[in-house]
């Protein structure tokens, strides 16, 4: 197979720092389908992590970036371009003047996920600062067991897993870890002492585990009373992903994080990261404290602009939680009819998790998907990630089941 052979070549050169199957080389993709150098056709359901919202060779998408790279791809933050301020507004819009908010907002773009993670602790040590000027020991900052932050120094230490840390030691000083969704054990941690927490409205990277409205507005009410920034990762779960623009609305209505940080479906595949700040974060923050060369470039803000403009449109977030719900409802009824194998199903939109029993590998589950025809992808310790485009629909559910009911069977006469 010509695959074997790019691979063997690409291991001579590459850091080996995934674990990539050995048999597949993608070459193109269409829609919610990859396809690989040696011809075979699978369906997407990683979506680059999240990432790919509209799918694979979007026309409009594509459009878009013919257009812009022919215009100006990059100029540096020395200047003002045509896009990022227009996206910023639509993101600060779409938050609304509510809570922290209230008096306004502002934007930093960034080129991903954990740089924008980083971003957001930096801007919260400062505003700690400007705010608090009579504690300079309000520096901590607590995030969630089970939680995925990013992989640079300061979002790792964010990030509570030995796997990630450990060859890493010391992380960044004063980051303190309590059970998600476990409002005694938060409330115990939190003191003066704290500048901010950190949290993913539903964890990814842990296992699809979305949180309670009760922990959400028992975080919120304890950030404010003692003076500490309310930080959410949207990351993955963000930007249509979970039914709503921001999966924070969905869950607790009444809750508005201090900021937001997003990244991965923003511009469908091309890098871009993004920090929304409420006024008073942003006026803590003078010229020269933070920068990026190439965040907020014309480029990537025009193609986030196209994409954000279809993503957060009604119909599209209505598409998004129905299908999200028909996908749920299929994965409840094999998990049902198959418990010896699954343990639980937890979704919300089209981010959902199937957790497997103790004794079955994710890892064989994956590689026996992929040979009937599906990329998948897992998370946490025992669960099976499905984070399709959000261009998924019915012919695709039915395509997953139809090839999970296939890898059942090979693992059922396994065990």
């Amino acid at each position: 197979m010509a695959s074997a052979q790019h691979i063997a070549e690409d291991k001579q050169s590459l850091l080996q720092v995934y674990a990539q199957p050995d048999d597949v080389v993608i070459s193109h993709g269409k829609g919610c389908y990859l396809y690989d150098t040696d011809g075979r056709k699978f369906l997407d359901l990683n979506a680059g992590i999240a990432v790919n919202a509209l799918g694979h060779g979007d026309p409009e998408f594509v459009a878009v970036i013919q257009q812009q790279a022919a215009k100006i791809v990059h100029l540096s933050n020395l200047y003002h371009n045509e896009h990022a301020g227009p996206l910023a507004k639509k993101m600060l819009d779409a938050v609304g003047p509510v809570g922290p908010f209230a008096q306004g907002g502002k934007v930093f773009f960034s080129n991903s996920g954990t740089e924008a993670n980083e971003a957001a602790i930096k801007f919260a040590r400062k505003y700690a600062r400007v705010a608090h000027p009579d504690k300079p020991n309000k520096t901590r900052i607590i995030s969630f067991e089970r939680a995925f932050h990013g992989r640079t120094l300061g979002s790792l230490s964010a990030t509570p897993a030995a796997k990630y840390q450990a060859p890493f030691m010391p992380l960044v000083p004063g980051f303190v870890h309590t059970p998600y969704n476990d409002i005694e054990a938060f409330l115990a941690a939190i003191d003066e002492t704290v500048c901010a927490v950190m949290i993913e409205p539903v964890q990814g990277e842990g296992g699809i585990h979305p949180a309670t409205p009760g922990f959400l507005t028992a975080v919120r009410e304890a950030c404010d009373r003692v003076g500490a920034l309310m930080v959410a990762d949207e990351i993955q779960a963000g930007l249509g992903r979970t039914g709503t623009v921001f999966a924070y609305q969905g869950l607790a209505h009444a809750v508005v994080p201090d900021v937001i940080t997003i990244a991965k479906p923003l511009a469908n595949g091309i890098p871009i990261g993004a920090v929304i700040m409420a006024q008073p974060v942003a006026d803590s923050m003078k010229p020269g404290e933070h920068g990026t060369t190439f965040g907020g470039s014309p480029f990537a803000t025009a193609v986030a602009t196209h994409v954000w403009d279809r993503i957060t449109a009604p119909a599209f977030l209505r598409h998004v939680e129905e299908t999200g719900n028909a996908l749920s409802q299929a994965m409840r009824g094999l998990a049902e009819a198959h418990p010896r194998l699954f343990k639980a199903v937890r979704s919300r939109g089209l981010m959902l998790g199937l957790e497997l029993q103790d004794d079955v590998a994710p890892a064989a589950f994956v590689d026996r998907a992929r040979a009937h025809g599906a990329l998948t992808i897992s998370a946490g310790t025992n669960v099976i990630r499905l984070v399709p485009a959000l261009i998924f629909s019915e012919k695709e559910i039915a395509e997953t089941e139809r090839i999970f009911k296939l890898v059942i069977q090979d693992l059922e006469t396994q065990l």
